[in-house]
């Protein structure tokens, strides 16, 4: 170990020494440049030996690896880029808590989080070298994360990363940094208030649903961009937790775009293009997912935007074009219920004794045939009755019974009419 870092540190004094004595003559620095390169590969071994970070930690060799980053020759802070992702690997670090922690302790304190974000802005993704670069750095923060959750906060504060994080994923073409910035800015936000509402201040909605848009009448070319429009739609869940960002959503008129989005990808459903089987059947799953992060999306904002002007402004949404919205909505309430008292009747028909399912079980499985997304929107339901709005009510009045009364007989529209009155009272609570 010793002898590893003493030769490190003395082919990095040699380039500083070049480089200060030659500063216009590269040829003159070149050699050393190399050797400097050669010296942080062999570095890599360490991550072979993480119970060795304590020794590599007092032999104060993680200042001169981190001030790398910041090498004029962005060739090296690459290779540091790499160095420092091998050496925080996830598996590497595995089952070695106390090293870890120790490492990425030293890291922090020397400023890796600052350096690293700033060495971004510098690389070009069209250099391939440079884009991998751009990956390891997201990937090294990760690690990081992983090991001292804090970090999370600590980086955002401190840094830009979440301006670069915001810039990348409004970039229209897809490749997997897009990808890799809306995983790591879907990890900073899912815990931190503090990043939620930091990143509202910096008109994060609005580029979130920029981001989303672009999906509005298309669908993901592979897997992989699948999950990145799913980390998006994660990313805008946590970023409507604070109030302020709701009513920026509002504002925004996300409301309008989440509804789009859900009309356009049910007209995709009935288009004449023949799938196979098994891709629709894929398709169809993702579609199911999608249009249930919406509605929970636009659950979310009635419990977030209780009062005033922009209540208001909310609840008009569901006005304008003759209540369209509403009627949406009721579609969704009818198809979901279906679904639900299907799965019922299914579990009903069973013998739950021989199939060692009980009443959580049987919840659970309700809860997979969209129950959760059902009350959802009976939720969105009961804010909208209790405006005391006359034209929603007598909409959604209109609208039960239509779906309820269709039956012939007088005694089924009877126990229908008994229904609803049930149902519009359960608002009036």
């Amino acid at each position: 170990m010793k002898k590893f870092v003493l030769s490190f540190e003395r082919r990095l004094r040699d380039n500083l020494e070049s480089r200060m004595k030659f500063p216009d003559q590269p040829d003159k620095f070149a050699e050393s440049e190399v050797e400097l390169h050669n010296e942080i590969e062999r570095l890599k071994i360490l991550a072979g030996g993480p119970e060795l970070y304590p020794d590599l930690v007092s032999l104060n060799t993680i200042p001169s690896i981190v001030g790398l980053l910041g090498h004029e020759n962005t060739d090296i802070a690459v290779d540091v880029v790499g160095l420092l992702m091998d050496l925080t690997d996830e598996d590497v670090l595995e089952d070695n808590d106390d090293p870890a922690r120790v490492l990425v302790d030293a890291l922090v304190e020397n400023n890796v989080l600052e350096l690293l974000v700033q060495n971004i802005g510098r690389l070009s993704e069209s250099d391939p070298d440079e884009a991998t670069a751009i990956y390891n750095t997201l990937a090294t923060i990760e690690n990081i994360i992983e090991v001292k959750p804090a970090v999370a906060e600590m980086v955002c504060e401190r840094t830009k990363l979440l301006r670069w994080l915001m810039g990348r994923i409004k970039v229209r073409e897809f490749d997997a940094n897009k990808q890799y910035a809306s995983e790591i800015l879907a990890i900073l936000l899912q815990n931190s208030s503090a990043n939620q509402k930091r990143l509202g201040q910096m008109n994060g909605v609005d580029a979130m649903l920029q981001a989303v848009a672009m999906y509005k009448s298309r669908d993901p070319k592979t897997s992989e961009e699948g999950e990145m429009l799913e980390n998006l739609f994660d990313c805008l869940c946590c970023l409507l937790m604070p109030v302020e960002n709701k009513e920026r959503f509002v504002k925004s008129e996300g409301v309008e775009l989440m509804i789009i989005i859900m009309k356009q990808k049910k007209s995709a459903y009935g288009s004449a293009i023949k799938i196979p089987v098994n891709k629709k059947s894929k398709r169809e799953r993702y579609e199911e997912e999608l249009e249930e992060r919406l509605i929970s999306l636009i659950a979310s904002l009635f419990g977030g935007v209780v009062r005033g002007s922009r209540r208001d402004r909310l609840l008009s949404k569901f006005v304008e074009n003759e209540y369209e919205k509403i009627d949406r909505l009721m579609e969704f309430f009818i198809r979901y219920a279906d679904r639900v008292k299907e799965e019922s009747e299914r579990l009903d028909k069973l013998d739950l004794d021989d199939l060692e399912m009980d009443e959580e079980e049987r919840y659970n499985r309700k809860l997979e045939a969209g129950l959760y997304t059902l009350q959802l929107i009976a939720l969105m339901m009961g804010h909208l009755w209790s405006s005391e709005h006359p034209g929603i009510r007598a909409r959604m009045e209109l609208l039960l019974k239509q779906q309820k009364l269709s039956s012939n007989g007088p005694e089924e529209k009877e126990r229908a009419q008994s229904r609803i009155q049930r149902f519009i009272s359960a608002f009036q609570v």
